[in-house]
């Protein structure tokens, strides 16, 4: 199993560089990065520097939409990175959230997505694509090499996922929800004629290591509040008697209204609705042990790759807890002599 660590890109963004070299120094495989322009720095630039700095690490954004900027203007910048880095990039994409609610927008129509997903992937891997009436092509992309991974919790959006996504986002570590959506996506997948296991399963939640649960519980809450703002998409879609797991909808009935100025922040008055044990089963919290534990039970599940949100203040604790403690214990066991 991989693992990846998600950096909100707030300044200074010398910090957010910082942490990303930290990670590859521990062995992480993947840095991501926020995409919301307004509440935080934009990613690109510091996607650069990371690169930049680094030798190894794949870079990308969870998540960026379609609506925010042209899906042209998208695919040439990761295009022109894999050029500038030797294709090191992976494009996290979903609907949208606070880039777009920020300024009184919607999130994407699943449609949408789906031909954003498919105008980018073909540009940004140096293919001809149709686009507005005309047949476009980035005429210096051609080794250009970059995978399309998708967002989503709702039955339509897996659907999506397994017919056109190189790869899934779940947004949270619950083993049940975790199991459903994979299974999801794996079945469009065959439905599809596509091969399920050509899809890279990846799962996304703050970590915190430490012995004091209360503490790491109240650091991470807001994780539950921003995966609220989708879930209530869910509900007022689907309702609440659909074949989504009751895991995933019961919690937000006592959501009330969600301010973006607080978004992804540790103490968010917003978040108080969500309940311990909704931020024990969405993160993953507690010392080395547990947090081993939980990474073998999503491997088991099917999960490629572990992103943890680095989104409290234990940052650098936490990179050095998995890079010294973690990652090896999970780590495949090689012998050098047999």
């Amino acid at each position: 199993m991989d693992i990846g660590v998600v950096l909100q890109t707030t300044p200074p963004s010398a910090r957010v560089v910082d942490l990303a070299k930290k990670a590859e120094t521990y062995g992480f495989s993947h840095v991501w990065t926020f995409d919301s322009h307004i509440l935080w720095q934009e990613p690109y630039p510091i996607h650069t520097e990371i690169l930049a700095n680094t030798r190894n690490v794949v870079v990308g954004p969870m998540v960026t939409n379609p609506a925010t900027r042209d899906w042209t203007v998208t695919a040439s910048v990761f295009a022109t990175l894999n050029e500038m880095f030797g294709n090191r990039t992976v494009i996290g994409i979903g609907r949208g959230d606070s880039a777009v609610r920020v300024t009184n927008g919607k999130p994407t129509t699943l449609e949408t997505l789906r031909q954003a997903v498919h105008v980018i992937r073909e540009l940004a891997n140096g293919r001809s694509v149709d686009y507005r009436g005309s047949s476009i092509r980035f005429p210096w992309a051609s080794r250009s090499r970059v995978e399309l991974w998708i967002a989503g919790y709702g039955p339509k959006a897996l659907k999506l996922v397994g017919e056109a996504g190189d790869g899934f986002i779940l947004q949270l570590a619950d083993p049940d929800i975790t199991a459903w959506t994979i299974a999801a996506v794996r079945r469009a997948a065959e439905e599809a004629g596509r091969d399920p296991d050509e899809i890279t399963m990846c799962v996304a939640a703050p970590a915190f290591v430490g012995d004091e649960l209360g503490y790491a519980r109240d650091q991470c809450r807001w994780f539950g509040g921003m995966v609220g703002n989708h879930v209530a998409d869910i509900v007022a879609r689907y309702g609440d008697s659909s074949e989504v797991p009751r895991a995933l909808t019961d919690y937000i009935k006592g959501r009330q209204g969600y301010d973006y100025n607080e978004h992804g922040q540790v103490g968010n008055v917003h978040t108080q609705f969500v309940p311990d044990e909704i931020v024990d089963r969405f993160c993953i919290l507690g010392p080395v042990e547990e947090h081993v534990r939980r990474l073998e039970e999503l491997r088991k599940l099917g999960v490629d790759q572990f992103a943890l949100y680095l989104q409290h203040d234990a940052k650098d604790e936490t990179l050095q807890a998995y890079g010294e403690k973690v990652l090896p214990a999970i780590a495949e066991g090689v012998v050098a002599k047999t």
